[in-house]
């Protein structure tokens, strides 16, 4: 069977990868000329683990990862908000939680695509896909090229996926009210006192660092704003030292060890949901199915265990599509809508600017329960998966992932 992917990034190049450790040999398409990446770094959750395990990646990134014990809340003033035991969640879920510059993760994925011989295309950008005379998609290129695969798969993205706008029709990501300002920063001397995750609320602002070193820290200042001023200032850095500058520390420093070049300004946008990932012999994956806000936690994560599912979904129907799809959409539509709108629903309570919306959610974060947070989280992130901790997988989700992979 002849695959084409469009997008070379996580999603991209993750189903290429998973795809062929299961006899397939697809071809990637990325419309950079040279590998990019979106953010400044990544979580990789549990659940991501296990699949980057089943690729056989999981040493090259423990390679160049942190590794994150807790994760940390306070306010703006410095007062603990609680937090995450992360080493009793990846003690729950059976395989541990990694932190990772996005650059890094996007080098391992390419290298051992290069040693799978899966060949990676770049400065291939797709303008249009549309249906030949026997139903098969035909994908047009910028250079005037066009490709028609017996498997079209988009992982082109969330904000100009031509993959998508030819599956449903439209591509119109919605701004959610913020923006991100990231960066990597790294010293001569430690940044944070631990490897952890630390995440600063304040009112309709926020920040948190991730610590993958000591002295290697990427981070993301947000803050809520209409999207007309959601524009880049001349010197970010100086804008960003006075909005933060008597929130408690590591903030500054982090901020004032990272150069002025390397912060970025980002309108967070998402997309809703949608009821159908394909059409035609088109799939999509990744953001351009499912793309849910940061505040989600799980992007990246959700964008690998659609190549690991969808793998299994191919093999199991014998290269039907028209089965394969559909089964793939049955298992991952549920979890991969609750948590977008879970991703919403956090975002509007985090960016919230009324003094006693903030008090009343800081209160609430206080007196969660940690044990019962852990156990959530692994039942909510587990689910699908065959990992210690999901048991809170729905009925139809078992069913078809106990069928497909002998869950017992």
């Amino acid at each position: 069977m002849e695959i084409g992917i469009l997008g070379g990034g996580i999603a991209g190049l993750s189903v290429a990868l998973a795809l062929h450790r299961h006899g397939y040999n697809p071809r990637v398409y990325e419309r950079h000329a040279a590998p990019a990446t979106m953010g400044a770094g990544v979580t990789l959750w549990p659940n991501a683990s296990f699949v980057l395990q089943e690729l056989g990646l999981l040493q090259d990134i423990e390679a160049v990862a942190g590794r994150p014990l807790t994760m940390r809340r306070q306010d703006a003033a410095g007062n603990a908000l609680g937090g995450l035991d992360i080493g009793s969640l990846d003690q729950t879920m059976g395989y541990p939680t990694y932190t990772v510059l996005r650059r890094h993760l996007q080098k391992v994925l390419l290298d051992h695509a290069a040693r799978a011989g899966i060949s990676v295309e770049f400065g291939r950008k797709a303008v249009g896909i549309e249906l030949d005379a026997h139903d098969r998609a035909v994908a047009h290129f910028e250079n005037g090229a066009s490709i028609r695969p017996d498997l079209l798969i988009g992982a082109d993205g969330r904000m100009r996926s031509v993959a998508r706008e030819f599956v449903v029709g439209d591509n119109s990501p919605i701004y959610q009210g913020f923006v991100n300002w990231i960066g990597v920063a790294q010293g001569p001397h430690a940044l944070v006192d631990e490897i952890s995750i630390q995440d600063f609320w304040g009112a309709g602002e926020r920040f948190g660092c991730v610590a993958i070193r000591h002295d290697l820290v990427y981070w993301a200042a947000a803050q809520a704003r209409p999207l007309n001023q959601a524009t880049p200032g001349a010197k970010m850095r100086e804008e960003l030292k006075s909005l933060f500058a008597d929130w408690p520390a590591p903030v500054s420093r982090i901020i004032g060890a990272t150069p002025e070049n390397a912060i970025r300004l980002i309108a967070v946008h998402d997309l809703e949901p949608l009821h159908r990932w394909s059409r035609a012999n088109v799939l999509l994956v990744g953001d351009a199915a499912h793309a849910p806000l940061p505040t989600s936690g799980q992007g990246a994560c959700q964008a690998l265990e659609d190549a690991w599912h969808f793998a299994r979904c191919l093999d199991s129907e014998n290269g039907g599509l028209e089965e394969a799809f559909r089964m793939f959409e049955e298992i991952r539509t549920p979890k991969t809508t609750r948590l977008a709108e879970q991703g919403r629903v956090f975002a509007r309570g985090l960016f919230a600017t009324d003094p006693e919306a903030c008090r009343i959610r800081n209160e609430r974060a206080k007196a969660s329960n940690p044990a019962r947070d852990v156990q959530d989280l692994a039942a909510s992130w587990g689910q699908g998966l065959p990992m210690p901790g999901s048991a809170n997988c729905t009925s139809l989700e078992q069913d078809r992932v106990g069928s497909l992979y002998d869950i017992k």
